[in-house]
């Protein structure tokens, strides 16, 4: 079982799972009325199928909301300044921060919920422009664009993955304050052409 904390990213790896931590900092610490954490640094926690923990790597993501793996490395999904997605090695060397693409002039490029490595390319849930989105972990250069479907009843979006046949789900939601009220679901997308194939 991975360390005590909030987990709140998921991804594959062919060791197990690589479990991201979610910890609140600064407005959003305020917002839940909860204390500063003494470490602000977030983990990603890589675990056997059972559950026991293999390797720990530290990051400098905050209030973490998604991740990948991929060419070696985890990608934290960051929902609080300074936002954007943190590359980290095995080794919790950072490789890279960057901002998601397509942000407005002199801003960052907003929060994210999620993050999927599919054929050597990095899918980013990207909440401001309300996008799935291509990018080459390369040259950060954006390749494709499928706009999120949330419907009226499950306007909240989360993380995604790609089945089989290449087709993506994502999850939906409702606006809930607690679980009883909670009302989730799955989006299908044509993976080719992004056209909603299924909720």
């Amino acid at each position: 079982r991975y360390p005590k904390g909030y987990g709140n990213g998921l991804a594959v790896a062919p060791e197990g799972l690589w479990v991201a931590q979610q910890k609140m900092t600064g407005d959003s610490a305020r917002r839940y009325g909860l204390p500063e954490p003494a470490d602000p640094r977030e983990a990603a926690w890589l675990v056997d199928w059972n559950g026991k923990l293999l390797k720990t790597v530290m990051t400098n993501c905050r209030n973490c909301s998604g991740m990948a793996y991929g060419d070696g490395c985890v990608w934290m999904m960051a929902n609080q300044e300074p936002e954007g997605v943190f590359q980290v090695d095995m080794n919790s060397k950072e490789v890279s921060h960057r901002q998601i693409p397509l942000g407005l002039p002199g801003q960052d490029g907003g929060g994210s919920h999620g993050a999927q490595w599919h054929e050597g390319k990095l899918w980013i849930v990207a909440n401001r422009p309300r996008l799935l989105l291509r990018v080459d972990p390369k040259t950060w250069a954006p390749e494709a664009a499928i706009p999120i479907y949330a419907p009226a009843d499950k306007p909240r979006w989360h993380d995604m993955t790609f089945d089989a046949d290449g087709n993506i789900w994502q999850v939906t939601g409702n606006d809930s304050k607690s679980y009883k009220e909670g009302t989730p679901g799955l989006v299908k997308y044509n993976g080719k052409t992004g056209a909603v194939l299924a909720t």
